[in-house]
This record gives structure tokens, C-alpha cells and sequence, in this order.
């Protein structure tokens, strides 16, 4: 059964934009560990708030992403941009949906359009 890990940062006084950038880069380093799919969330209302989302279908997985040296070096490097500690969430994926948008008709010459 696929894991989907919350992991909720908060960043420290006028670091927001610059954890936002190192978040979205790390992020997408998770495929090389397995990762099915990432995001990154920040919030509208606190702009200091970002939730890291992170899927994957192995939770050894994800303790190699943790554990490697790209998150090791991200939580080094950026130390004081955000608060601890960091305490993540491993949850199990339920159920997942999308809405299908379908792109609008072209206008066809014999309409007049």
C-alpha cells in the first residue's frame, strides 16, 4: 500500500521565500528514491507555513530519502530558516481523485465562428 509523508515545515522570520526554493528543489530529488509523487504547499493566511507531501510506495523508501545525503545536507544548509523540530506523518493512502477538464470544443467554420 502506497505512504503518502506530511511533513510540516514553518520558516523563521523572513526566510519563507528562500525555504520555499530549497523545499520545491529537494522535493524533487525524491524520485531518485522512489518517490511516486511530491508537493509543496504554502500557506495563504501564514505565508511562513509550507507542508512538504511526499508519496511513496515503500517506506524503507522514504527512510533513504530522510536519511541521504541531499535531505541531510537541505536540513544542514538551511538551519535557521525554519523551526524544530520537524516532525513528519507517514499516512496511508486511501483514496485519490482528479477532476478530468476537458479542453473546450474549436469553433467550427460552418457555425460562422
Amino acid at each position: 500500500m502506497a505512504g503518502v509523508v506530511h511533513v510540516p515545515w514553518y520558516a523563521t522570520g523572513f526566510r519563507g521565500d528562500q525555504l520555499q526554493a530549497e523545499l520545491e528543489r529537494i522535493s524533487a530529488l525524491s524520485v531518485r528514491y522512489g518517490a511516486t509523487s511530491y508537493a509543496v504547499y504554502r500557506g495563504r493566511d501564514d505565508r511562513y507555513k509550507f507542508l512538504q507531501v511526499l508519496e511513496f510506495e515503500e517506506h524503507l523508501d522514504w527512510d533513504r530519502f530522510w536519511a541521504g545525503p541531499e535531505m541531510t545536507d537541505f536540513r544542514i544548509y538551511c538551519q535557521g530558516w525554519f523551526q524544530v523540530p520537524v516532525v513528519y506523518a507517514w499516512n496511508d493512502l486511501v483514496c485519490r481523485g482528479e477532476a478530468v477538464r476537458h479542453a473546450p470544443a474549436a469553433a467550427s467554420p460552418a457555425n460562422g465562428h
